[in-house]
């Protein structure tokens, strides 16, 4: 099987489908192979925090022409994976020099299919595009084709706890990989101090806690599928509970705007996580750390994409804050806007490059010290 990801976080997704119980695990670009039987792709769903699609492989062949592509198509048995009174959509990802449009190889392979079933039984199957009951992926790297069954459906992404959102919301999957990169493992007190929709808190209650990110999804593609076992799916789903554990930090939001607040809070309980994470109405700018102990910062800043800011003063009083009220701190953030960094006036222990939508980004962090970092390292040094 393969899972597919966002750049920068094929290493993440590859220690996590390990962790899983996946077999031959091996990374590449935006994605990871491995694998499983069919509970482990019930498994990887429900589980995964960094995986944006999980698809199952069913056939390889080699596509230079319209001819060799239907030909190609034809190979596959059908029937094997759906019924003539069903629907199904195609999607294509396409790289090749052989052809040069997606819509034409989703055209002929769908062409394709619907002439084998009205050969075979006199009509066909239908094309739905919102609500399919097989979504069918075709990958074309130059002349190598391969089909695929997303077992998915929609996009992993969306976790189905978040149904109320603020002007630029963070990707789900974007969120985990950042707090995963962050190395948040719920040992600590944790604060996103521009919390926004709540986003990044309930990904890093649920990374905490080992709660599967999936489990408030309404659907998946396998769901609809002709060997769908729904014993063998809750059975899965028990055996993921039992390993959710105890949180004894806080989690904790800020934001200053009231319908943001209302937001986060919405969206929390959907996510049946408000027992973890409180929110408040708060301008970060005015705030200071008050708990004792390290405490783990990671949020989601403006670039000034959509939000019309004075960027310079607002990463310099980002700076500022960090370096005044929170002492004994580890915080990340993401941005596109790579010229603002400049004036947080921190220099940043670490910089990872990520693409928030088609974005490209930088994950920051700044490490804050009790005191000076001179002094920090003679304390610590032999």
């Amino acid at each position: 099987m393969i899972a597919k990801t966002l750049f920068g976080f094929e290493d993440l997704l590859a220690k996590e489908l390990q962790v899983l119980g996946a077999q031959e695990v091996e990374k590449g670009v935006r994605m990871v192979s491995f694998k499983g039987d069919k509970g482990f792709m019930y498994k990887a769903n429900l589980a995964l925090r960094t995986a944006l699609k999980i698809l199952k492989p069913i056939y390889y062949f080699r596509a230079y022409n319209e001819n060799s592509l239907y030909k190609g198509i034809q190979g596959i048995n059908w029937s094997d994976y759906m019924d003539v009174n069903q629907s199904f959509v195609i999607d294509v990802t396409l790289h090749s020099d052989h052809f040069n449009h997606s819509q034409f190889i989703a055209l002929k392979t769908k062409d394709a299919i619907v002439d084998q079933f009205r050969n075979k039984f006199g009509k066909r199957p239908s094309i739905d595009k919102d609500f399919p009951d097989l979504r069918i992926n075709v990958h074309i790297h130059n002349d190598q084709c391969s089909v695929a069954l997303d077992t998915s459906g929609n996009s992993l992404h969306q976790r189905g706890y978040r149904t109320a959102t603020n002007i630029a919301p963070i990707n789900e999957v974007l969120a985990a990989g950042m707090l995963l990169h962050s190395g948040w493992d719920g040992q600590g007190d944790f604060l996103d101090p521009m919390c926004g929709s709540g986003t990044i808190l309930a990904e890093a209650a649920m990374i905490a806690c080992n709660i599967p990110p999936n489990l408030n999804r309404k659907e998946f593609a396998f769901e609809k599928w002709a060997d769908w076992d729904n014993d063998l799916f809750e059975a899965i789903i028990d055996s993921l509970m039992k390993k959710v554990r105890e949180f004894h930090y806080t989690i904790k939001g800020y934001d200053k705007a009231p319908s943001a607040v209302e937001k986060a809070r919405d969206n929390i309980r959907n996510a049946n996580l408000d027992d973890y994470i409180t929110i408040a109405r708060e301008n970060f700018f005015d705030t200071e750390k008050d708990t004792q102990g390290p405490l783990h910062i990671v949020f989601n800043p403006p670039y000034g994409e959509r939000l019309d800011i004075d960027m310079e003063r607002f990463y310099r009083e980002i700076g500022d804050t960090l370096k005044q009220g929170y002492p004994g701190t580890n915080a990340w953030f993401i941005t596109a806007n790579l010229e603002a960094l400049k004036f947080v006036g921190l220099r940043p222990s670490r910089k990872i490059k990520l693409f928030n939508g088609k974005l490209e980004s930088r994950l920051v962090k700044y490490e804050m010290y009790e005191g000076s970092k001179k002094a920090k390292f003679q304390q610590t040094a032999p």
